[in-house]
């Protein structure tokens, strides 16, 4: 049997078998009558479906009537996310349709998020609704066939559905024109689907609503840049995040480019960003192979779109016309937003709206301290002044508050009171008092799980978990315990890919801690990750009998 491993949908002249399910989850569920569609409309739409990259399951084969629909089958539909029935006149003819169009309605019912998307083919919605014309004889024959309480599910589903909004097939809207609409409608729900992974958003309201005011959304007279700057661990990141999510659904194209000042302090920085946004926007994977070969298919390819594009953490070396060509080749729809800690690199940003956000409130940053220190919105009544000391030592900073809170996580109140104190010496005293505070959890670990978040915010930011693993365990050390510790502790976290990531002032602190060990000779510290005192240690054939890792 054939079968895609791109794109769900059911032929439902037969049962499918288990073995057309690929592996994972799906996107889109199709079902139609395959004697009906299958050659037309249904494979136009599976193609522009493919081409666009959405997971969407097929069965090519027709079975013999009468065998059971398969239980692989029915776990395929709850686990889709979107469902297109395409309802032809002999569609209701077959049971195998019908249960699949129930099952359809009774996970939408439950309201986990599933949509339903039903295309009438050359059939009045009214007919599906009320079972008439075509579908009036069909459920006759399958009044005696079938029981009541089955009939009466496929009724019920095809009254739902039948009301629905969807798409009318008829000779003079035509079936091209559908297949585009329909496309671009699930591309639209996926987008809202999914949203950035953010942390918790406390306070974080106003300040959205702050940049999509500058952002002008209502408006398609002209581009619209943001550039949101100020110091890091002020949270530029989670806001940035949380107006990705709020309005990624209103464009065509979204790209979000994160680290971008560490993309461009590499060799093939510039060709980098442009490879990711041609890939993300164009959805392939493609591989820019000079700067100006970016900029060219940028203009010809990913301008003519309704794009929001987001890049995060930027410095001087961002040049917009280098990277991504000349602003006025984007649509005028177009939205960007640049973050920074430094606003001298929002200067080469044309037309760039400023916004800088303010400091956490003592009401929202006592609450993000008390969700990571206590797992509750507020502090116990007894810890409530010390836990107050602690939120105007981190200064309405959120990183420091997190990492902070979870710190002190089930700790004894003599350890609170210790390192409240430590924390207040560093306030007073220290050049750089957020890394400072921040190494107070680093100084906790243990041996093992220094040395494991040291390798992370050396080298292994973004990399997959699975490989590390094996280094690790290999190296004597506890992966498992260490990430978790490392987790619980805000020091990192680990995506839903099982990839890592790390804030960058915390990597920025790993890396600190390395060049600490020997200030003056890169080649006599534990860790090597830049390009440059690679090369120069090689050139000069200078040799660390400690050296753990080169990049």
């Amino acid at each position: 049997m054939e079968s895609s491993a791109t794109t769900t949908a059911s032929s439902s002249t037969g049962p499918p078998l288990s073995a057309a399910l690929p592996t994972g989850d799906y996107e889109v569920f199709l079902s139609f009558r395959g004697a009906d569609v299958r050659k037309r409309f249904a494979d136009h739409l599976y193609t522009s479906l493919a081409r666009a990259k959405i997971r969407t399951f097929r069965d090519e084969e027709e079975l013999e009537k009468g065998e059971a629909i398969e239980s692989s089958l029915v776990l395929a539909i709850p686990e889709s996310k979107i469902y297109i029935p395409i309802l032809s006149e002999r569609y209701a003819s077959s049971k195998w349709c019908l249960t699949e169009l129930a099952q359809m309605v009774e996970c939408w019912k439950q309201g986990k998020g599933h949509i339903i998307l039903p295309i009438f083919y050359f059939v009045d919605p009214r007919d599906v609704r009320k079972q008439q014309g075509p579908y009036q004889q069909a459920f006759e024959e399958h009044t005696t066939k079938h029981t009541p309480q089955t009939v009466n599910e496929w009724e019920e589903a095809l009254l739902k559905v039948g009301k629905m909004k969807g798409w009318h097939v008829t000779e003079s809207h035509g079936e091209g024109a559908v297949v585009d609409e329909v496309l671009s409608k699930v591309e639209s729900h996926l987008r809202s689907m999914y949203t950035l992974v953010t942390d918790e958003l406390v306070g974080i309201d106003t300040p959205v609503k702050e940049v999509m005011e500058l952002l002008n959304l209502g408006s398609s007279t002209g581009k619209v840049i943001v550039g949101i700057h100020g110091m890091g661990g002020l949270g530029k990141t989670t806001l940035v995040q949380a107006v990705y999510n709020k309005i990624c659904a209103q464009f065509d194209r979204c790209c979000f480019l994160d680290d971008a000042r560490e993309a461009l302090a590499k060799s093939n920085g510039v060709v980098s960003l442009q490879s990711k946004v041609i890939s993300t926007v164009l959805k392939v994977n493609f591989q820019v192979r000079s700067v100006s070969e970016g900029i060219n298919l940028i203009k010809d390819r990913v301008c003519k779109h309704k794009l929001l594009l987001i890049v995060d953490d930027i410095d001087d070396k961002f040049e917009f016309d280098r990277i991504l060509g000349k602003l006025g080749d984007f649509s005028s729809s177009s939205r960007f937003i640049f973050t920074t800690r430094y606003s001298r690199a929002l200067d080469f940003i044309p037309d760039c709206k400023l916004y800088e956000p303010r400091e956490m409130s003592r009401y929202f940053s006592l609450q993000l301290f008390s969700k990571h220190a206590f797992g509750m919105d507020d502090p116990p009544e007894e810890d409530a002044g010390i836990s107050e000391e602690f939120v105007k030592v981190a200064t309405g900073l959120p990183l420091a508050l997190k990492v902070i809170g979870s710190f002190l996580f089930r700790r004894e109140r003599s350890f609170w009171e210790e390192k409240l104190i430590e924390l207040q010496e560093i306030a007073s005293t220290s050049e750089n008092p957020l890394l400072k505070r921040l190494k107070i959890s680093y100084n906790d670990l243990s041996p093992d799980e220094k040395q494991i978040f040291l390798d992370i915010s050396c080298f292994f930011i973004g990399s997959y978990k699975d490989v590390l693993y094996y280094l690790w365990s290999d190296c004597g050390f506890y992966p498992e315990s260490g990430i978790t510790t490392l987790i619980d502790r805000s020091l990192m976290k680990q995506h839903e890919e099982d990839r890592f990531w790390m804030h960058d002032h915390i990597r920025d602190l790993g890396r600190a801690i390395v060049k600490e060990e020997d200030v003056e000779h890169p080649y006599k510290r534990s860790r090597i990750w830049s390009f440059e005192d690679t090369l120069d240690m090689l050139r000069k054939g200078e040799v660390n009998i400690f050296l753990s890792i080169i990049r």
